[in-house]
């Protein structure tokens, strides 16, 4: 009796470990077909640049005679599409370039580390290539930290910087370790794939139409965990650590626009404050929203920047 129960038990464990191994397969493989598939459907926008060999690509849209320079967050899949409600708000006045650092949107791969100062020299470069030599600089997020070092290294080219939630130096939290090999096992699984599939309310995304939202779907499942955006991640704390001893020149017109009530980062709006602190013109502004500010505040931003840059002048 018992001999049969065991028997019974050990072919339902055997079936619970087949039926699991079929799953994993069949995650992977309907992965590495989507990924395949969705590499043509894919549409092209915006212009490639050469830079360092590779290709950056770079959305301009607007003939204003004043140039805005616009910085994607931290692993934004498609920056010129994930900027676009901002872009359409900045245009009608000024000359918008969306650069997509490398590893971000539709650019390259690069092998190169993902520290500041190659971020940012590489950023410069694409805007020489394109003569482009004076511009604002407005940056979301993680472009905070590279948009410092970014107005102290080129003085003279960069007219103002706009801090749309942009990061601080100070703020903290981004010495832990990085989760490298499990977003690696996320991506290379097809787990990722299925997590997005089963909740996909967690695509972030503007208000687009569904084929733009498509689109940033799918270049979501294509550069999120890439070798570039995983590099930059390891990188966060010497690329924060860095940025400690730098602070925004005296002259240079600063203007942040955060969120009202950001639960996420102790002292978040007196952080921002301190950094303007010594700017002549310096301005920290609110709105009711969240971290992707320019998705549901870009009428605003556009609106205060300009109104900020006519007071400047």
């Amino acid at each position: 009796m018992m001999k049969k129960i065991l028997i019974i038990l050990l072919k339902i464990f055997g079936a619970i470990v087949i039926a699991f191994a079929l799953f994993i397969a069949t995650v992977f493989i309907v992965n590495v077909v989507s990924n395949k598939s969705e590499e043509g459907k894919i549409k092209p926008y915006g212009q490639f640049v050469a830079v360092d060999g590779k290709n950056m690509n770079v959305l301009i849209q607007g003939k204003g005679k004043e140039t805005v320079v616009l910085l994607p967050g931290y692993g934004t899949p498609a920056p010129a599409l994930d900027f676009k409600p901002l872009i359409d708000e900045l245009s009608p006045f000024y000359k918008v370039v969306v650069i997509e650092p490398f590893g971000y949107g539709l650019s390259d791969i690069t092998e190169k580390e993902r520290t500041t100062e190659n971020i940012v020299s590489e950023i410069h470069e694409a805007l020489q290539q394109l003569n482009i030599t004076h511009y604002t600089l407005m940056g979301h997020s993680i472009s905070g930290i590279y948009g410092l070092d970014y107005v102290n290294k080129y003085p003279n080219e960069v007219n103002a910087f706009v801090g749309i939630e942009s990061s601080v130096p100070t703020q903290g939290g981004n010495d832990a370790p990085f989760p490298t090999e499990t977003y690696k096992l996320l991506k290379n699984s097809g787990f990722y794939r299925l997590l997005m599939k089963l909740a996909p309310d967690q695509l972030i995304a503007p208000d687009v139409d569904d084929e733009t939202r498509e689109q940033i779907r799918m270049l979501s499942l294509k550069n999120t965990f890439n070798p570039n955006n995983l590099n930059e991640g390891e990188n966060f704390g010497p690329n924060f650590k860095a940025a400690e001893n730098l602070s925004f020149p005296r002259d240079l017109p600063v203007i942040f626009f955060l969120q009202a009530n950001d639960t996420e980062t102790e002292g978040w709006i007196p952080l921002h404050e301190e950094q303007v602190k010594n700017s002549v013109h310096g301005k920290v502004m609110t709105f009711e929203g969240g971290h992707y500010l320019h998705h549901t505040r870009s009428k605003e931003i556009a609106e205060n920047f300009r109104k900020f840059m006519n007071e400047v002048k």
